[in-house]
């Protein structure tokens, strides 16, 4: 049986109102990489392949993780939220939240786009098809694969999982952590959730003030 461990990059920087400020880790996303990085080679855990999203705060959680050289992969890469944000507002006269109001953002924003009446950089099918393309290619029997990558594209591989509306899949993005494991089981039967959501490398008492959504 294989297993693919999926990985959600570092705490990026929570006060950006761009894709582009937002895409780097903060001093505390580099040490949750570097703590999770530590974990995995304690435990003994070896990976055939290592798949990173292109994008800057994938690429530094890899490095704080000690792979220096994953393979880069776009498919792995976020949804483009900040452009929908701002269509969602554009279209519906919703405004972006601020801190506790993504709450209630997500889902509407989610659903929105899946019914086509938003859209950023791409359509919530493109997104979705890209996402299960590169699980479909990382399903291969008896090989452990790492992929690095963020809370949206986790979210879509459980809703293709699982069989999730656009509503509940936007509920399992919101409580993922930064660093959080996340492991899909290739078994005779097809792909499995065996693991969501996991931070074993935080779950110490002093390391409470690393467990972080955003």
């Amino acid at each position: 049986m294989g297993t693919i461990t999926f990985v959600r990059h570092g705490q990026a920087n929570s006060h950006a109102r761009s894709e582009a400020d937002y895409d780097r880790l903060s001093d505390l996303g580099h040490q949750q990489a570097e703590w999770l990085g530590d974990w995995i080679s304690q435990q003994g855990h070896r990976f055939d392949a290592v798949l990173s999203g292109s994008l800057r705060r994938h690429q530094e959680t890899a490095a704080g993780m000690g792979y220096q050289a994953p393979t880069i992969d776009p498919r792995l890469n976020e949804m483009d939220y900040f452009n929908l944000g701002r269509a969602m507002e554009q279209v519906h006269g919703i405004p972006m939240p601020d801190g506790n109001g993504f709450a209630a953002h997500v889902p509407l924003v989610m659903e929105a786009w899946h019914r086509a009446e938003i859209m950023g950089n791409e359509t919530f099918r493109s997104f979705e098809t890209r996402v299960s393309g590169v699980l479909q290619e990382a399903l291969q029997p008896g090989r452990d694969v790492l992929c690095i990558t963020s809370g949206g594209v986790i979210a879509m591989i459980v809703r293709h999982l699982l069989d999730l509306d656009p509503r509940r899949m936007a509920h399992m993005t919101l409580p993922i952590f930064n660093t959080s494991l996340h492991r899909v089981h290739v078994s005779p039967v097809g792909p499995i959730l065996a693991g969501f959501n996991a931070i074993p490398h935080l779950e110490t008492q002093d390391r409470a003030h690393a467990r972080t959504h955003f």
